[in-house]
């Protein structure tokens, strides 16, 4: 007698890239890990004295109040008012996690507008913008956006940018069975990939970000993957050891430079010209 064999439980089944990286689960061992990441890139990123930032990434970002609590005042862009961020209460080993006050505590503002459009300010109005968490790959035409990010700096401003890459993108289209899109994707000048919630995103190289950044008329300072170590590595050692967080976190940080096919998200620091 043939016997079909169980079906495997959803939470035993390895999740595609899609499923992984597509939808952020903050709860799971890896996006932990990747904002933690992200948090401590911010931190080593921000300028050293006090400055006047702009936020473009968005009401779920995580990064803003690192900015705010070194000292910057902050304006963050948001989508409508009923965005406005309320800062989650972060528990460490059961405590509430201790942030050293600096001498004097950045203020936040929050502005609504469109982030690809950023004509309610002057030029040169800002000492740094911060575009992460994905925004400029959501915004298609990001030769824009970025001429935009330009304007609104001051000559030796800085700016953070954070895109998705083409090895996403190429994972994307391979689990929606994009084939004939898959076979020119990594010569495409320009490349568009649906997402399986319907969205589109733009994925880059570290050559075409930085041709991006150049034909802005800023200067690039370094590009590098946001993480090297893949989901499936962060977990099994979080798997084996709840507690060793900070030193994958520190691995991260002092990870060797590599190309851009080893991480799905690029982040790049650029300045303006003085």
């Amino acid at each position: 007698m043939h016997v079909r064999p169980s079906p495997t439980p959803a939470s035993d089944r390895p999740r595609s890239p899609a499923a992984q990286f597509a939808t952020t689960d903050r709860l799971s061992d890896y996006w932990r890990f990747y904002w933690a990441v992200a948090e401590a890139q911010i931190s080593r990123w921000l300028p050293a004295t006090p400055s006047r930032l702009l936020d473009l990434s968005g009401p779920d970002f995580q990064g803003t109040s690192r900015a705010v609590a070194a000292g910057h005042d902050v304006v963050t862009l948001l989508p409508s008012v009923d965005a406005a961020r309320r800062w989650p209460l972060t528990l460490v080993n059961g405590r509430a996690a201790v942030v050293p006050r600096p001498a004097r505590r950045g203020r936040l503002r929050h502005v609504v507008g469109d982030s690809a459009f950023l004509r309610s300010f002057a030029e040169g109005s800002f000492d740094g913008v911060i575009a992460d968490n994905r925004v400029l790959s959501r915004h298609l035409a990001t030769e824009g956006s970025v001429a935009e990010v330009a304007r609104v700096l001051r000559p030796g401003g800085r700016a953070l940018l954070c895109v998705d890459s083409v090895v996403l993108g190429m994972a994307l289209l391979a689990e929606q069975d994009y084939w004939p899109e898959l076979s020119h994707a990594p010569s495409a000048d320009v490349l568009l990939v649906p997402w399986p919630d319907g969205s589109i995103t733009r994925c880059f190289t570290a050559e075409q970000l930085t041709e991006l950044v150049t034909d802005s008329g800023m200067e690039l300072e370094w590009i590098r993957p946001r993480t090297v170590l893949s989901a499936s590595t962060v977990e099994m050692m979080l798997a084996r050891d709840p507690r060793s967080m900070s030193r994958l976190v520190e691995m991260e940080m002092h990870a060797a430079e590599s190309d851009d096919y080893v991480g799905v998200h690029l982040i790049a620091s650029v300045v303006k010209p003085s």
